[in-house]
């Protein structure tokens, strides 16, 4: 069983940055693939970025590319996700994921999912 619980989520100005962590319980995070979802009011959940398990090989939305920046310590069971010149339009709950599986992740399926955490950026 691995609970995930992020934070780092806040209010910040147009061209500003976050940096959202995800902390896992259990000892079996080392072997999951890790992502970042965001939904947005009324809109679908969308994929945002994912890792693998040994943090060799990154994803990103196109959305994101060259702005957010994943990454993970296996050591301390931590995932985060630098982001970087932020738009309103990033503007939603982000949400942390875990898969075996990085294609099953970017696919939207997960294993455990975290509660979420709001970030907001103002224009």
């Amino acid at each position: 069983q691995v609970q995930l619980v992020e934070s780092g989520g806040g209010l910040v100005q147009a061209g500003g940055s976050l940096r959202l962590s995800c902390a896992a319980s259990g000892r079996t995070f080392s072997r999951y693939t890790m992502g970042w979802f965001r939904q947005a009011p009324g809109k679908e959940r969308e994929f945002v970025s994912a890792i693998g398990s040994l943090g060799l090989n990154t994803y990103y939305a196109d959305s994101v590319k060259g702005r957010f920046t994943i990454s993970r310590d296996n050591a301390k069971n931590t995932v985060y996700l630098q982001m970087n010149s932020l738009k309103p339009e990033d503007t939603a709950v982000y949400y942390c994921a875990a898969h075996p599986s990085v294609a099953a992740l970017r696919r939207g399926e997960y294993d455990y999912w975290g509660q979420g955490t709001q970030v907001t950026v103002s224009s």
